[in-house]
C-alpha cells in the first residue's frame, strides 16, 4: 500500500471511530485529495463529498466566499483556504472540511507567492485550522506534496 492509501485509510478509520463525515474543497490539488480518499474501499461511509473549485468564480458560487475577500487577499492565502474549508462546511452534509489553494506551477506565480506556495485548512466544529506552505518541484511533484500534506495535516487536527 503506497503513503497516500495508508494516510487515507487512517483518516477514514479516524473518522469512523469519531462518526464524522468528511468533505473536501480543493484548487490546486483539483481532486488529489478526494480521488486519494475514493480510493480506499468503503470510503462512502465516511466521506461525503468534494468540491473543486479551481475557479475564483467557482470559489464564490459553490462556497459562498465574496469576491472582495478574494480581491483582499488573493486566492492563495490561508484566509481563502479557511473559507474554503467553511463554506464546504455550509454547503453539504459534511462535519469536518479540508481544502486546498496553491500555485502548482510553472506559472502563476506573484509577488510573496512563488511557484509551490499552498495554503490548506481544516474545519470542524466552529474550529479552523490553516498552514502556508512551499513546495519544491515540478507541478506533479507540488501537487502529489499537497495532497499528502492536506491528509497528514486532517489526521493532526482530528487527534
Amino acid at each position: 500500500m503506497d503513503n497516500l492509501a495508508q494516510l487515507a485509510t487512517q483518516v477514514g478509520e479516524l473518522l469512523t471511530k469519531k462518526k464524522r463525515l468528511l468533505a473536501t474543497a480543493e484548487s490546486c490539488t483539483g481532486g488529489g485529495v478526494a480521488q486519494a480518499i475514493t480510493e480506499i474501499s468503503g470510503s462512502s461511509s465516511w466521506f461525503e463529498c468534494g468540491f473543486i473549485t479551481y475557479s475564483n468564480a467557482s470559489k464564490c458560487e459553490l462556497l459562498n466566499i465574496s469576491p472582495a475577500m478574494i480581491a483582499q487577499y488573493g486566492a492563495v492565502s490561508e484566509e481563502i483556504a479557511a473559507a474554503m474549508a467553511e463554506g464546504t462546511l455550509a454547503n453539504c452534509d459534511a462535519h469536518v472540511a479540508l481544502a486546498t489553494t496553491g500555485i502548482a506551477g510553472p506559472q502563476g506565480a506573484v509577488p510573496g507567492k512563488p511557484v509551490g506556495t499552498v495554503c490548506f485548512a481544516w474545519s470542524m466544529e466552529g474550529k479552523t485550522h490553516t498552514a502556508r506552505l512551499h513546495f519544491n518541484g515540478d507541478r506533479q511533484s507540488v501537487r502529489e506534496q499537497s495532497v499528502e500534506h492536506a491528509l497528514k495535516g486532517l489526521l493532526q487536527f482530528l487527534a
